[in-house]
């Protein structure tokens, strides 16, 4: 019963939110504020003036971008708000919340009249519409409900960001400056944040997604686990199930970070790749030796890029690095001779990458050139030509040129460095090498002995975050209002480009051979993505709209197969990709 309860519910939220959307009205538009463009360049403050619902608005306009939160009430002191506004001196775009209750209230609109001076200001005002008249001399863009509830708290940061279109006018006048038929449209050009209904998908064809993510913690295949599905740019589904680990009860949430694994590949290298080849800085048909010195010398020389991105290179599948570590070449504390971190007190001595680990792979044998094995090593080498061409380290080019200006807030590499570590997903109780439970430090053993940043791993993200950039390649390369790529460049690497393999370029991509039933059973032949060996993936299908994201810590405390054995992953795609058939009967 539950069941058909949770359609009827979702219909119910729909309709709700679909009424507040046919009355929301954005006005003061003229310089085009909204939705925010060039994420990278703002600082972005959220101001509730009173406003009941600051959380959940919050909480909405926080899966955009980093939003810090104030709350005039806890500056009760004060006669005016000099000192809030004081507190907002490092931020340069003010999103003020407020409702019909507080809007007379002198302090407040003096307060939002003196920082709209020399600041970015978007106000969401929710209630009655004759309060408009207190924003007559405003000149920042507002965007007005007439209900003030959580759901409309929900909806509103939705317009500002470009979840949501703005389409409607006021049927009213209610001030000489807002007149009857006053309001600007927008195009929508971000992810909204929705129920499957919105989608057209019945809720009811998603519940076995609860039923196999309960199986694969009961069976053991993994502690926790985070899923997200967008559909035609909606998010219709993004649920946390599970633990951080067997032995404690901290939930997993949808904030949480995961290691990528091998999903860094194409969400970190590929994408730079796909940058420096779209600006003609990188050539595919061009050999290594023209990028990298050192393999000049070495059996790497003649081949080409191409190859490396197609796993055709013949490199041998990886090199167990840890192997090699030898007593004197790590030390439990840092210092000048051992800087580079590779877990919780666990140094490795300097120069192990440059002068042991890099021309032990330049120099690896090349044995199966032309044939498709899969290698990390490619990943390696297509790293350093990046860096090599963008004259700066992976890490660096990646969070410029696509993490930051799409919003995403927790993908990069070294998350320790920047978050706590409890919103971080424990891999390993690495017994064999680091002797220590991992929290933030790369699983993958010759990434950690890189120093964390490498093009094979190394990558942390949540879900959303995935959510947002395979959202973009889904899209064809535009997102928030920008082209990150041209058509032609993502169609290109996505597509099958090898003729021993399913693979395009970087991208892993649905196998031809049935038996295989790659990566789900039900998934068309245009989908594309990658796993990663922790226990993650994202599937990309244009036939059906649809990003689908999985993330877990199968390897957490030790390595198990179960995950897919049980074929976890493939399954919960395959009730999405049902459910999604179903909605076009």
């Amino acid at each position: 019963m539950a069941c058909a309860q949770e359609h009827t519910t979702n219909e119910k939220k729909l309709s709700i939110a679909n009424a507040i959307s046919n009355t929301t009205v954005l006005l003061n538009n003229q310089d085009t504020i909204i939705p925010l463009k060039s994420l990278e360049k703002k600082n972005i403050a959220s101001v509730s003036l009173s406003f009941a619902y600051s959380a959940v608005f919050d909480s909405l306009a926080n899966k955009y971008d980093k939003i810090t939160s104030f709350s005039a009430d806890s500056y009760k002191d004060s006669l005016n708000l000099n000192n809030l506004e004081d507190d907002l001196k490092y931020f340069n775009t003010i999103l003020i919340s407020i409702d019909d209750q507080n809007v007379n209230k002198e302090k407040y609109i003096n307060f939002i009249n003196s920082i709209s001076k020399n600041k970015k200001v978007i106000i969401s005002f929710f209630g009655n519409g004759p309060g408009l008249k207190s924003f007559d001399l405003l000149q920042s863009p507002i965007i007005w409900t007439a209900q003030n509830n959580a759901d409309a708290a929900a909806i509103v940061p939705q317009y500002i960001f470009g979840g949501i279109a703005a389409a409607n006018k006021l049927t009213t006048a209610f001030s000489a400056r807002y007149t009857m038929g006053s309001g600007f449209t927008t195009t929508a050009t971000r992810l909204k944040y929705t129920v499957p209904e919105d989608a057209g998908i019945n809720s009811n064809n998603l519940k076995e997604i609860d039923a196999i993510a309960a199986e694969a913690i009961s069976q053991k295949a993994t502690p926790g686990l985070v899923v997200l599905v967008a559909k035609d740019g909606k998010v219709i589904f993004n649920k946390a199930y599970g633990t951080h680990t067997y032995d404690t009860n901290v939930p997993d949430k949808v904030t949480d970070i995961f290691d990528l694994a091998s999903v860094t590949k194409v969400t970190a290298t590929t994408p730079a790749v796909m940058r420096l080849v779209e600006e003609g800085k990188l050539k595919l048909d061009t050999n290594i030796g023209a990028y990298i010195a050192k393999a000049r010398t070495t059996p790497m020389n003649n081949i080409q890029v191409r190859e490396v991105m197609l796993h055709q290179a013949g490199f041998i599948p990886y090199i167990p690095f840890h192997d090699y570590v030898k007593t004197g070449d790590y030390s439990r504390d840092s210092s000048a001779a051992y800087p580079t971190k590779v877990a919780d007190n666990y140094y490795i001595k300097k120069g192990f990458f440059k002068d042991f680990m890099w021309p032990k792979m330049l120099n690896a044998p090349i044995k199966t050139r032309g044939k498709y094995v899969y290698s990390d090593i490619s990943m390696y080498v297509m790293k350093d030509i990046v860096e090599h061409i963008s004259e700066e380290p992976l890490n660096q080019y990646t969070y410029e040129n696509f993490y930051k200006p799409l919003g995403m807030q927790t993908a990069g590499f070294l998350p320790r460095n920047r978050f706590k570590p409890e919103q971080i997903i424990p891999t390993e109780d690495d017994k064999y090498f680091r002797k220590t439970l991992l929290v933030g430090y790369v699983h993958d053993q010759g990434a950690a002995l890189a120093g964390g940043v490498s093009g094979h791993a190394g990558l942390f993200a949540s879900a959303n975050d995935l959510a947002i950039i395979y959202q973009m390649l889904l899209n064809r390369g535009t997102y928030g209002g920008v082209a990150y790529f041209k058509n032609s460049t993502v169609d290109m690497f996505t597509s099958k480009q090898s003729n021993v393999s399913r693979r395009g370029l970087g991208f892993d991509r649905w196998d031809p051979d049935s038996t295989k039933h790659y990566p789900s059973e039900l998934a068309s032949p245009q989908t594309y993505g990658h796993t990663g060996y922790t226990g993650t993936c994202v599937w990309v299908d244009p036939s059906r709209g649809l990003v689908y994201v999985f993330l877990s810590n199968r390897v957490n405390p030790t390595v198990t197969d179960k995950l897919s054995n049980l074929k976890i992953r493939g399954r919960i795609q395959d009730v999405v990709n049902k459910a999604i058939d179903e909605s076009k009967k």
